[in-house]
């Protein structure tokens, strides 16, 4: 192995949890350095399911080690699930996921390439972006019989998924067995020679080593990234769950969304989220080198700058100093037009849109979460009368200003 593969793969190695296999990996890199004047790129995928409109930091951890392989001079080949999403992935699920409409599919994938441009780079020469579509819509039965013949039930059922809902008697339908085998397709369809996933799509990667043997092809790497922890600290991070940040957040919100982060989950998101090197990671999480809030203001700062720019970083960093370290108001807050008439309080949350529904309004005020003017409610009943300019607030970085109106 030359040096410059050993730094290739030693960049590559960071923040993974297995790589199937090592030895592999670094073969391809050096043949590919060794044929440097054909200039072949290493094909290096990822597949999304459209299976919701919106990316977060969780999904950006796989996203940015494909742009590490990208900037290695690799071509990415992001694979949008169009076809596969209409079966659902079962995934650590424990029961059958629903199956979406196209109509769903649609509008959820017109939001992936646009979220993805914020990691990826999207030029010609660096990204091709397939609909799995183009070639699993054409398969006939006979060619879903010959692909479903590559592999056995005994195999399938070695899925954690698959075992763990068969012991508690739960269904698994047939059709989830056609999940991995298609993914596995796509291998084969786009040739690739790297594939990426998170941990929980060990076995379905795996799956698409094996269809590529059966098809003559020589089989991918996986390279398999650990989930990402959510802002709850126990859950990974999800969107259903609501412990995460979105890569279209505003920079105010995603920023004090790091700052909630506990303190021993700092390595993690350094190590995950930023391209900071390692001794800079360990200095920065040893608070006996470096204070806890010091380390997560730049931690909030750095995450925000690559997803808008520093200016906006350090904007976030003042607003949120004013906001919970001075106790002061955002300079921002925006306006809900309101009549004079009595409102309950929780009523009043939800007309300033601070809350979803009802019961989530009772909730935050039974809890101490929301306030006006200063002033925790406790009561989810009591009678408002609102004013001009009262500042409703809820949790620690929503607030609503009341603006009354003559209706």
């Amino acid at each position: 192995m030359t040096q410059k593969v050993a730094e290739q793969m030693q960049l590559l190695k960071r923040g993974t949890v297995e790589i199937f296999t090592e030895d592999e990996l670094a073969r391809k890199l050096t043949a590919r350095r060794r044929r440097a004047k054909t200039k072949r790129q290493l094909r290096i995928k990822l597949g999304l399911d459209p299976t919701s409109p919106d990316i977060h930091l969780g999904h950006t951890v796989v996203l940015r080690k494909m742009r590490q392989f990208q900037d290695l001079g690799h071509k990415a080949v992001l694979i949008i699930g169009d076809y596969t999403a209409r079966i659902g992935d079962p995934t650590g699920q424990n029961t059958t996921r629903p199956i979406l409409s196209p109509e769903q599919i649609e509008q959820n994938a017109k939001t992936y390439f646009e979220q993805a441009g914020k990691i990826l780079n999207t030029s010609e020469e660096k990204l091709e972006v397939r609909y799995n579509s183009e070639w699993l819509a054409k398969l006939s039965l006979m060619d879903v019989i010959q692909l479903a013949a590559k592999k056995t039930v005994a195999q399938m059922l070695q899925r954690d998924t698959f075992k763990n809902r068969l012991q508690a008697d739960i269904d698994v339908y047939t059709h989830e067995f056609l999940y991995p085998l298609m993914q596995g397709y796509d291998s084969f369809i786009i040739k690739s020679d790297v594939e990426l996933g998170g941990t929980d799509q060990t076995f379905n990667n795996l799956v698409g080593r094996d269809i590529q043997r059966a098809y003559g092809q020589e089989p991918q790497i996986v390279i398999t990234m650990p989930i990402l922890v959510g802002l709850d600290g126990k859950e990974k991070m999800s969107k259903s769950k609501d412990n995460y940040i979105g890569v279209t957040d505003e920079p105010n919100d995603m920023f004090g969304k790091v700052m909630s982060i506990s303190d021993d989950m700092m390595e993690n998101y350094f190590t995950l989220l930023t391209d900071l090197p390692r001794e800079k990671i360990a200095e920065l999480v040893d608070p006996d080198r470096t204070h806890p809030k010091e380390a997560k203001v730049l931690l909030g700062t750095t995450i925000v700058a690559q997803f808008y720019d520093e200016a906006a970083a350090d904007l976030a960093a003042a607003e949120f100093d004013k906001v919970f370290a001075q106790k002061q108001l955002p300079d921002e807050i925006p306006e809900v037009e309101i009549s004079a008439e009595p409102i309950m309080a929780s009523k009043l949350l939800l007309a300033c849109k601070l809350v979803s529904t009802g019961g989530e309004a009772k909730r935050m005020i039974k809890q101490g979460g929301a306030g006006i003017d200063g002033q925790k409610l406790t009561d989810p009943n009591a009678e408002i009368i609102p004013k001009d300019a009262m500042i409703i607030r809820v949790g620690k970085r929503n607030f609503a200003k009341l603006k009354l109106t003559s209706f």
